[in-house]
């Protein structure tokens, strides 16, 4: 009697085990389905743009001007490195200090304003930012399309991704590692320099270069502030135009002419490359960390 009712009590329990396993089941699925929709998208356009970017691509492309809507792509893709390396030298430093400010005070009502602002600033369009610029510097100010003038424009969109990863990163320094540099007698900012950096550097680097690809693949801001240039860029910062490989993607995609086209997958596989070695790189990084 008691080992029939005890199997009639295992009964449900069964049941439901087996209906739980079977809605596990169909959300697993379910789940793996919106991955493979989301990613298809980006499947696509990756065979599209290699497919048609390596057949484009050569030496010729790599080693001469744009010429109209035909010839290289080596003033463009100099100007993109000297572009992002402006917003770099300016975002960088500013973003990192920034961020070791909160990282470190924590509290505190600048904070949480600074905080504030960084977010916001993070979700600003970025053709508003080269609007604006365009305004203050290019016409106000009379820098003229320049190199200064776009990075500018990239250092404001790069800045928030620098100082948040600083933030997050110095904020997940162990406590311990502090009080134990301050007890061996080092001062703060000592101990900032040589012991938070250095534990936090792996999450800056990740910021820094994730900023850099988003930099790169820019082009809003750029049309507004920089401008276009068939020639290679000089040194000049202000009153001279720079070309750059977003503009080429951008213009050429939509010529009708054949050269104009393939110079546009070019540029757009040689940035699909720049931005995935930079997110390895970051990925390299915080592994070997």
């Amino acid at each position: 009697m008691v080992a029939v009712e005890s199997a009639a009590a295992a009964r449900p329990t069964r049941v439901a085990t087996s209906g739980r396993a079977l809605k596990s089941r169909i959300a697993v699925v379910g789940a793996w389905l919106c991955v493979a929709l989301a990613l298809l998208p980006l499947v696509h356009l990756f065979i599209l743009v290699v497919g048609n970017g390596i057949g484009a691509l050569s030496l010729t492309v790599l080693t001469t001007v744009t010429q109209g809507t035909a010839g290289g792509l080596l003033n463009a893709i100099l100007g993109t490195f000297w572009l992002t390396a402006l917003g770099s030298v300016i975002a960088v430093p500013l973003g990192i200090l920034g961020g070791v400010f909160c990282g470190e005070t924590r509290r505190g009502r600048v904070v949480a304003l600074l905080r504030g602002v960084v977010n916001v600033q993070a979700g600003v369009p970025s053709i508003i930012v080269g609007y604006v610029l365009d305004v203050l510097l290019v016409l106000d100010l009379g820098w003229g399309f320049s190199a200064l003038a776009g990075g500018l424009s990239l250092a404001i969109i790069m800045l928030p991704y620098v100082l948040r990863a600083t933030d997050l990163a110095v904020g997940q320094v162990p406590e311990e590692l502090r009080e134990a540099s301050l007890a061996l007698g080092a001062s703060h900012p000592r101990t900032v320099s040589g012991v938070v950096m250095r534990a936090a550097l792996p999450g800056i680097a990740t910021g820094v270069l994730l900023a850099l690809g988003i930099a790169a693949g820019e082009t809003a801001p750029l049309i507004y502030t920089a401008g276009w240039s068939q020639y290679v860029p000089n040194l000049a910062l202000t009153h001279v135009p720079v070309g750059y490989l977003t503009y080429a993607v951008w213009t050429f995609i939509s010529t009708p002419f054949k050269a104009a086209n393939e110079l546009a997958y070019a540029a757009a596989l040689l940035l699909m490359v720049l931005v995935l070695a930079l997110n390895i790189v970051a990925r390299l990084v915080i592994r070997r960390r």
